[in-house]
C-alpha cells in the first residue's frame, strides 16, 4: 500500500471533492476542438461541472495550448486522463514521461489522474493502442511494481481504467475483477470503470456485462467512464470507438454499478466525431440526475 495520497476518493460512495468547492459529479471530457472556446469563456458550462482531458496532449513546458488549459483549471476542476503509461508491460513509460506528467500534475493541480491497465512498448517501439494481456500472476506483480512507480513519482492516487476487449487471449489465472481487485489491494489505487468498456467485452467474448459489473470491487471503484461504440462493418465485433452518444445499455450498466458504490464521479468520454459543447453537457446532465438518484436512494 501507498498510504494516503493526494487525490484519494475514501471509499466506496465518496464523491471527491473539488478544489473549487462542492463534490465532483458528472463531467465530460474536454477535447482540443472545444478548449479554446472554454478557455475563453464563450461556452456556456453549467456550475458544477468537471472536466477531462487526455494528459499527454499538454506535457509541454508552455505554448497556447497549454495556457487555456491552465485557464480552464482556474474554473473547472480538472482530471488529467492518461494513456502512455503501459501500466501491464514489462516496459512502462520512461522517466522522461513520468517526470513532464508530474510538472502537469503539479500545475494544473488535477481532482483525478488516471490511466490504463494495458502495454504499450516492447523492444524499442511503442503502438498507440492498449494492447490485452494474459491476466497471471507475473502480469500482476508486474502491474503492481509499475502502478507503484506511477504514484511514488507523482505524489498522487492513481486510477486505472479496465480495458475493452475484442478478443480472449487466454492463459489467465484471474478473472478481470479479481485481477482488479488485488491490484487495487497491493497498490492503494483506485479503479476508474468504463463500463463501455465492459458492455463492449461483454459482446464480444459472449459473457454478460451485468454480471461483470457484479464482480467488480465496489469500494476500490472511484470513477465511472460511460461512452459510446460502434459495430464493427466486417464482423459481428462492437469497437469501442467513442465518436457515438451513448448508448442505452451502457447507462444502464452505470446505474447498475453505482446502486453498489454510491455516487462516484462520473464522465462522459467522446474523443471523435466530437458534437457541440451543448450536446456533451446534456449527457452529463443525465449522469449528474442519475447520481443523484443514487444519492436519494435509501
Amino acid at each position: 500500500m501507498h498510504g494516503s495520497l493526494p487525490g484519494a476518493p475514501h471509499g466506496s460512495g465518496a464523491l471527491t471533492v473539488s478544489p473549487h468547492g462542492g463534490q465532483l459529479r458528472a463531467g465530460i471530457g474536454l477535447r482540443l476542438p472545444h478548449l479554446a472556446a472554454v478557455a475563453a469563456g464563450e461556452a456556456a458550462l453549467p456550475p458544477g461541472l468537471w472536466l477531462e482531458v487526455h494528459a499527454e496532449n499538454f506535457m509541454v513546458d508552455g505554448g497556447p495550448r497549454l495556457t487555456a488549459l491552465l485557464d480552464v483549471a482556474e474554473r473547472f476542476p480538472v482530471s488529467l486522463h492518461g494513456v502512455g503509461l503501459a501500466l501491464a508491460g514489462t516496459r512502462m513509460a520512461p522517466r522522461g514521461h513520468l517526470r513532464r506528467l508530474g510538472q502537469l500534475c503539479d500545475r494544473v493541480q488535477p481532482v483525478l489522474v488516471s490511466d490504463h491497465l494495458a502495454w504499450q512498448r516492447a523492444g524499442d517501439w511503442h503502438v498507440p493502442d492498449f494492447l490485452p494481456f494474459a491476466r497471471t500472476r507475473r502480469a500482476l506483480a508486474i502491474a503492481i511494481t509499475n502502478v507503484g512507480r506511477a504514484q511514488d513519482a507523482l505524489g498522487r492516487r492513481l486510477l486505472v481504467e479496465n480495458p475493452s476487449h475484442y478478443a480472449d487471449v487466454g492463459g489467465h489465472t484471474f478473472a478481470e475483477a479479481d485481477f482488479l481487485a488485488e491490484l487495487a489491494a497491493a497498490t492503494g489505487c483506485g479503479l476508474l470503470v468504463d463500463v463501455n468498456n465492459i458492455h463492449v467485452s461483454a459482446h464480444n467474448l459472449g459473457l454478460d456485462a451485468g454480471w461483470l459489473v457484479d464482480q467488480l470491487p465496489a469500494a476500490a471503484v472511484a470513477e465511472i467512464h460511460v461512452a459510446g461504440h460502434r459495430p464493427d462493418p466486417a464482423s459481428p465485433l462492437l469497437i469501442d470507438s467513442h465518436d457515438a452518444p451513448v448508448a442505452e445499455p451502457v447507462w444502464a450498466l452505470a446505474a447498475r454499478l453505482l446502486a453498489r458504490t454510491g455516487p462516484v464521479p462520473l464522465l462522459v468520454e467522446r474523443d471523435a466525431e466530437l458534437p457541440p459543447l451543448a450536446e456533451l453537457v446534456a449527457e452529463a446532465a443525465r449522469g449528474a440526475a442519475l447520481l443523484a438518484e443514487v444519492a436519494d436512494a435509501p
